[in-house]
């Protein structure tokens, strides 16, 4: 290989700018356009659902159907190492994902999932039958059914034990989506929970650290408080704080909507046993994933009703009102740490690759 060859790396799958910038080059061109077939003619949207596709680069895809419903799809892989951590494994990760990507979009009762299997040669049938019993208590969980899928194996060596691939629909009908880019300057701006329990609870369990407190991913469906956060007011914008955690989901939102966001750090809802965790291993929870957590701007009238049917359901006690979207610095997020104000910027690579 050219040594000047470009090549994809671990910061490719980060899901922060490196990422963005290789599915900009590589992937957007090569299929259909926001709103255009394949031929390259106009698309017109249908009735007043707009749109959302490939080149949103949201949490998933909006395809206007009749008069005033939609259909949201979206798919997901999961490669999360090890298969089974503290709060959770592989078959719940791959269901919670594909739930709560569809809820990002507003979709909240999702139609059905499928799930694909890959299987590597020699790993234990009991670790399947663990992994697909517990798929089947999620989807319960969320109240979806996995309607279809398809298994492969392959050769020992050519993955690694277990691969999941999930994709998730569903219907909207006659309620508007929600985009990851529609803050306007004034929303609130609301955290579910506490940041960075995923991805340091499955790092210490992959290197087997032994941390006092418990340290649990928060891997779960959000789709039942996220539905209530809907009833209850106007949601602006939604981003699920996966890779690249809070810190990711921030920027990326304000840059979309081109406005700033100013958060207040010591609303940040962290656990004891995460931060001490974090500040241990030199990793700061607010760049790490998360699997249970839904970040939102919502209409700042709404936000203190929003807020309080978050903290009444099961997975939302610890929600918080964490900032506001601003017209000053647009595109960055700037934190105001109690002694003075920083820029908060995305992660720049992958501090901890195959955790989702």
């Amino acid at each position: 290989m050219d040594d000047s060859e470009d090549v994809v790396t671990l910061a490719h799958g980060a899901g922060g700018g490196a990422m963005r910038s290789m599915l900009q080059d590589l992937v957007v061109p090569r299929f259909a356009g926001n709103g255009a077939a394949t031929d390259g003619t106009e698309v017109a949207d249908v009735g007043d659902t707009p749109r959302v596709g490939l080149p949103e680069l949201d949490d998933g895809a909006v395809h206007p159907v009749g008069d005033d419903g939609a259909l949201v799809v979206t798919t997901d892989s999961h490669v999360v190492k090890p298969l089974f951590f503290p709060g959770g494994d592989i078959g719940r990760l791959a269901v919670a994902g594909t739930v709560n990507d569809l809820a990002m979009m507003g979709a909240t009762e999702p139609t059905a999932l499928t799930c694909s299997l890959v299987l590597e040669e020699g790993t234990p049938t009991s670790d399947v039958q663990r992994v697909i019993e517990s798929m089947a208590a999620t989807a319960e969980e969320a109240d979806v059914s996995i309607s279809t899928g398809d298994t492969k194996v392959m050769g020992n060596g050519d993955v690694d034990g277990i691969v999941i691939n999930t994709a998730g629909v569903a219907y909207l009908d006659g309620n508007a989506p929600v985009s990851d880019a529609g803050l306007d300057p004034g929303d609130a701006l609301i955290v579910s929970g506490p940041m960075g329990d995923h991805g340091i609870a499955l790092l210490s369990a992959r290197e087997g650290f032994d941390f006092t407190g418990d340290l649990e991913s928060d891997v779960a469906p959000v789709n039942g408080f996220v539905g209530a956060a809907m009833d209850a007011g106007r949601i602006t914008a939604m981003k699920d704080p996966t890779r690249g955690g809070l810190a990711n989901a921030l920027n990326e939102m304000a840059e979309k909507a081109d406005v700033g966001i100013d958060i207040d750090e010591q609303r940040i809802p962290i656990s004891g046993a995460t931060a001490s965790a974090g500040e241990v291993l030199g990793i700061d929870p607010l760049s790490v994933a998360n699997e249970g957590k839904v970040v939102m701007g919502v209409d700042q009238n709404d936000a203190k009703a929003v807020l309080e049917a978050i903290q009444a359901c099961p997975g939302g006690k610890d929600a918080e009102i964490v900032g506001q979207a601003s017209e000053d610095h647009t595109g960055r997020v700037v934190v105001d740490t109690g002694f003075g104000r920083r820029y908060l910027s995305e992660p720049e690579g992958e501090a901890l690759p195959r955790i989702c």
